[in-house]
């Protein structure tokens, strides 16, 4: 089996892990737009060290699990523009969804909720029509 399949489940059994740990510790729901945000705009100061507990575990814990190795495979565009024009659209997207794929597509479709489920088919959507067209049709990606 290729080793990407395994690191995808791995991945997978771990953000479902800490959606569930999350909810079951917190009674919050594990929204990673949700918790950056409050941190961001001040909303969150009640449980700020709790967001940051779990954002700066979002970015160690992967780091650690590369182990310090150096060659990493990843298909992204050498176009700086397209990386800062669509890392502004995705923080866009989270703001005007109310939530991001830890919130609505992890913990909202898991709990059956219907806000999550669409959200989840929507933002699904733009991506593909978004590497379709950009990749696809104008070959900018």
């Amino acid at each position: 089996m290729p080793m990407d399949w395994i690191w995808g489940l791995v991945g997978g059994l771990m953000i479902g892990s800490a959606a569930a740990l999350f909810l079951l510790v917190s009674g919050r729901i594990m929204g990673a737009s949700g918790l950056l945000g409050g941190l961001v705009d001040g909303s969150g100061r009640a449980n700020w060290a709790e967001r940051l507990a779990f954002i700066a575990g979002l970015v160690a814990v992967p780091a650690l699990l590369a182990g310090g190795r150096a060659e990493t495979h990843l298909n992204l565009t050498s176009n700086i523009a397209v990386v800062i024009a669509a890392g502004l659209l995705v923080g866009f997207g989270t703001r005007l969804a109310n939530g991001c794929t830890s919130g609505h597509g992890v913990c909202g479709i898991s709990r059956l909720s219907l806000r999550g489920i669409v959200a989840t088919i929507c933002y699904l959507l733009a991506g593909a029509l978004s590497v379709l067209l950009f990749r696809h049709g104008l070959g900018w990606i």
